[in-house]
């Protein structure tokens, strides 16, 4: 991160890097430096780098009806540092697997063409920009292109930010917080970077605004199908934190004579409440993991109660 201060940092299997480089991401991201303490020295060091990096799911594909916090071995509070998300589905179409089978048989075609023959290929796979004058391009632009937000660019963000606000509000979720709107301008201005303008323009937040969305409706839209933030945020959508309160309430409710609740009668109680056992067996165990309850005897579940110091 020190080293790619000023330009980019590239992470392969996120999901599998330690404990401590994650808690030194999370630094890093959050404030942009990083802090060694050695011989009882400690250094903070510059690390203003973008970060792109790529993790796998736990068992090998993405599964979209699962929430992402399910999925990856990544701390909510890390995941919610990256301003855009996406999932890499393999999607079963012939028309696009046609054309991935294409691309790999002719990359060792041409590396196994003799001299004569590497014009061809050379020419079908060409890259429509030189990747040299590429890189030449995106420094120069990170160097001397330093675009300010427009009012009409302004505009069209806070509403967004308002309208997905008034949404939530209506459907009892988050689907944005302040946050985000750092996210967006940082976006906005990146588009504006790429076409090295020196405002921000409407067309850029529009752009930035677009990707956002497209990140909300495949990541963070939970069970009922509202756009809740909190899935990756937390890792704990509030469609979700609402039935654990009321499993919760309801093991309270049966604990009164002190003798602990029935996990049947829990059961029982959950789904006149509108969730189903098989769900409310998930929590159950989830609260037994997290040590919010415990089980005194088989079958008879209780509070774990905390005594404030």
């Amino acid at each position: 991160m020190v080293l790619g201060s000023g330009g980019e940092v590239s992470i392969d299997e996120f999901d599998k890097i330690s404990d401590e480089d994650k808690s030194s991401l999370l630094e890093a991201l959050e404030s942009q430096t990083i802090s060694i303490a050695k011989a009882g020295i400690v250094a903070r060091f510059n690390a203003k780098a973008s970060v792109l990096a790529a993790a796998n799911p736990k068992y090998g594909r993405f599964d979209k009806n699962q929430y992402p916090a399910e999925q990856f071995d990544i701390p909510p509070a890390l995941l919610s540092r990256f301003d855009l998300i996406f999932p890499i589905m393999d999607i079963l179409d012939e028309e696009q697997d046609k054309k991935i089978a294409k691309h790999i048989l002719t990359q060792h075609q041409a590396a196994g063409a003799q001299i004569a023959q590497v014009e061809q290929y050379e020419q079908v796979e060409a890259p429509p920009i030189d990747p040299e004058l590429l890189r030449k391009y995106i420094a120069y632009a990170r160097q001397h292109v330093k675009p300010v937000l427009s009012p009409e660019a302004s505009n069209r963000i806070q509403e967004f930010y308002v309208e997905l606000r008034k949404l939530g509000l209506k459907q009892g979720a988050v689907p944005i917080t302040p946050r985000q709107i750092e996210g967006l301008v940082r976006l906005a201005e990146a588009s504006a970077k790429s076409r090295l303008s020196e405002k921000i323009e409407l067309r850029d937040a529009e752009l930035a605004i677009s990707l956002f969305d497209y990140m909300l409706t495949t990541l963070a839209v939970d069970r009922g199908g509202r756009k809740d933030i909190d899935t990756l945020l937390t890792g704990m959508p509030r469609e979700k934190v609402t039935k654990i309160n009321t499993i919760m309430e309801i093991i309270s409710k049966l604990d009164e004579d002190g003798q602990g609740a029935k996990i049947i009668s829990v059961l029982e109680e959950a789904e006149k409440a509108g969730i189903d056992r098989a769900t409310t067996t998930k929590y159950i165990s989830e609260l037994e993991r997290s040590g919010d309850i415990y089980s005194p005897r088989p079958g008879i579940i209780k509070i774990v109660k905390r005594e404030e110091e």
